[in-house]
């Protein structure tokens, strides 16, 4: 079953095409890598599919519902989660306060309720906690929950973010470059985590990255997009043995 559908997808800017009739199926549970060199449309890709932009043209359905008219937090409700390229975190609270943060689209308070704490209010709350905590303890930094995130390690400012993505609970997790600027340990620990979102949580996983290793790795199926365009759709090792994709990373040979 597609948990996620894209048709003919076009995104424009002016005269600028940064994505262009772009189309593939993300099967439930699976772990697919959307790539490209830098500026082939990637990120933007993302940014249509969480509704940080509108697409010009083409269709985006989740689990058979069109998502391409939806504002981002509607998305994010109905079970899409995404972290950036670069770590976006409230640098100045807590690391659980930030996870926290992420069950917000959970929450059923409204503000009188925060104000008078009914024992409701106080009950979700300590839900909130709990499985802010319980996210935490699955990417494994529980024990920094009370740090201030901006004291942590760039690698577990990672984690945060990647656990703060958990805690909306969703069904589709986007990566955006989720290895950037880890070693090549993190790295290692990174594609069992990973495995193991899908694996233990059943969440499906759709991630942009430049590192080869790791997608090979990790990925069940590989889109490979160039100018906006898919130039390339299938396994690790069929993708990588591609023509069109070799071409599009080391450039074609000049034959004069």
């Amino acid at each position: 079953m597609s948990i996620l559908e894209v048709n003919k997808l076009t995104l424009r800017f002016g005269g600028l095409t940064a994505v262009n009739d772009l189309s593939f199926r993300l099967e439930e549970h699976a772990i697919m890598s959307l790539i490209g060199p830098n500026g082939a449309g990637k990120t933007s890709a993302f940014n249509c599919l969480t509704g940080f932009y509108k697409a010009t043209v083409g269709e985006i359905l989740f689990l058979g519902r069109s998502i391409a008219a939806e504002k981002p937090h509607r998305i994010t409700k109905m079970g899409i989660a995404r972290t950036f390229q670069n770590v976006r975190l409230f640098k100045d609270m807590t690391v659980l306060e930030n996870v926290m943060s992420g069950m917000h689209t959970r929450s059923s308070a409204g503000i009188l309720a925060a104000i008078l704490r009914p024992p409701g209010q106080i009950a979700e709350e300590k839900r909130i906690r709990q499985v802010s905590r319980e996210c935490l303890d699955f990417v494994g930094i529980e024990d920094k929950a009370d740090r201030l995130a901006r004291n942590l390690a760039y690698g577990d400012q990672r984690r945060v973010e990647w656990a703060r993505a958990l805690a909306t609970q969703p069904k589709l997790l986007l990566l955006d470059e989720p290895a950037a600027g880890l070693n090549q340990d993190e790295k290692n620990q990174l594609v069992e985590l990973i495995q193991k979102i899908r694996n233990t949580l059943g969440i499906t996983v759709l991630l942009i990255e430049h590192d080869m290793g790791l997608v090979m790795k990790v990925s069940e199926k590989i889109v490979v997009i160039d100018y906006g365009e898919k130039i390339a759709e299938g396994t690790a090792e069929a993708v990588k043995n591609n023509p069109r994709v070799i071409e599009a990373y080391l450039g074609k040979e000049d034959e004069s």
